[in-house]
Parts: structure tokens; C-alpha cells; sequence
């Protein structure tokens, strides 16, 4: 066991974690293609099949490192190709292909939400029986063993796609966030910001480090557990 996580719970993380990447980037890779650029499709990448969008730096060894030391599972794959040369219209396009990412997470969290509000207005599940809201969702009667994998599934997925949906806005180079910003800056601005995309990677680091990220996410977990589970519960 590692810092509390057996190795099934590190096995589930991580296939949530790279369904949720394939569909982030297939997401950018379809709406590309809808504004008039297929390079990423006709490279593969509109697939949930993972293997073509792995960066084993960000999607393998910085995700697995975060979970496994007590953080969150953060990480990135493999920059979807995009030609903006060919895009229909390059400004909508650059910020539409760009948020599509986040948007994709989202919509993920959105449909475990749902599942597992469904389930526990209809009774089929029972609130949380351990110490925090998402350690085991206990079926009425203590009948769990089908429901708690499902549940401990679900619950994953939805925090996990909340987690990357407000990593990817951050507006640091090369997140998605960096490239809806640079979209929305006037010339002069936009050629200033771009001085820093070199050192997008350290400015990460130093916001993860300061806890910025968990300074956003901590209180959006929070009223997401309120709404599912109502007071009482905090992530």
C-alpha cells in the first residue's frame, strides 16, 4: 500500500486517468477538424484508444508520481497536432479547439455526477459509511459489494475530470488555458505573454508548489460534495 492507496486503487486512478485524457484530446482533435483541420484525424488522434495520445513524462511518471506522494493526478498527453492555416476561422477556431479540452472534462464530471445523484435519490445507494465523501458509498443495508467499485469508479472519475478541467485552464503555456487567452489579448500583450512560454513547465511546478491549483480546487470539490451529499460532508 502507498500512502494509503492499494495498487488496485492506483490501477483504477490511472485508467480513468488516460480515458479522460483520449477523450480530452480527441475532443481538440474533433472540433479541429470541424473548423475545417483534419491533421489530427487523419493522425489517429479522434480515438479513446490511449496509446497515440501518451507523453510518458506527462501522462505516465508526472501523474502516477503526483498520486502515488499524496497529491491530486495531474498530467497532459501528447500535444494534439493542429493548422491553424486551415481552420475556417482561426480566432473562434483557436479558442473553441482550445477550450473543447476542458470543456470534454467537464462534461465527464458532469455525467458522474449525475450518475451517482440518480442513484442516491433513488435509494440504490447510501451515503458515505468512512471518513471522507468518497471513500466508500455504501449500498441501503450494507449490501455494497457490487456498488462500492461502481461508486469508488464513479467517484474517481468525477473528481479526477474536475481536477484536469481547472489544471488545463490555468493560463499557462502550453495549457489549453494559455492558448484561449493569448486569443483574447491584444497584439501587443499577446507578444509579451509569449516570452514566458519557455518557462511554462517551472511556472507549473511553483503553482502547484504553492498550492495555488488547490486553493481553486479545494473549494470547487466542496460544493460539488454539498450538492451530492449535502452538509456535513467536505472534500
Amino acid at each position: 500500500m502507498l500512502n494509503g492507496l492499494t495498487v488496485v486503487d492506483i490501477v483504477i486512478w490511472f485508467a480513468v486517468f488516460l480515458f479522460s485524457i483520449s477523450f480530452h484530446e480527441s475532443a481538440h482533435a474533433w472540433t479541429s477538424d470541424r473548423f475545417g483541420d483534419p491533421t489530427a484525424r487523419h493522425l489517429g488522434r479522434i480515438t479513446l484508444n490511449p496509446i497515440p495520445h501518451i507523453e510518458i513524462f506527462g501522462t505516465v511518471i508526472f501523474p502516477l508520481a503526483g498520486l502515488i506522494t499524496g497529491g491530486i493526478m495531474l498530467g497532459w498527453a501528447k500535444p494534439t497536432p493542429v493548422n491553424p492555416n486551415l481552420w475556417s476561422d482561426k480566432k473562434k477556431a483557436n479558442i473553441l479547439v482550445s477550450a473543447a479540452g476542458p470543456i470534454s472534462n467537464a462534461i465527464l464530471a458532469i455525467i458522474a455526477f449525475a450518475i451517482v445523484k440518480l442513484l442516491l435519490v433513488s435509494g440504490i445507494l447510501g451515503f458515505p459509511v468512512n471518513g471522507g465523501p468518497f471513500d466508500i458509498v455504501g449500498a441501503p443495508g450494507g449490501q455494497a459489494s457490487l456498488l462500492v467499485p461502481i461508486s469508488k469508479l464513479l467517484s474517481i472519475m468525477l473528481t479526477l475530470n474536475i481536477a484536469l478541467g481547472i489544471f488545463n485552464l490555468f493560463p499557462v503555456p502550453p495549457l489549453d488555458g494559455s492558448h484561449v487567452l493569448e486569443s483574447l489579448l491584444p497584439p501587443a500583450i499577446e507578444e509579451a505573454y509569449a516570452q514566458i512560454r519557455p518557462f511554462g513547465f517551472i511556472l507549473l511546478i511553483a503553482l502547484i508548489y504553492l498550492g495555488v491549483f488547490t486553493f481553486i480546487f479545494r473549494p470547487v470539490m466542496n460544493g460539488v460534495v454539498y450538492l451530492l451529499f449535502g452538509p456535513g460532508y467536505s472534500y
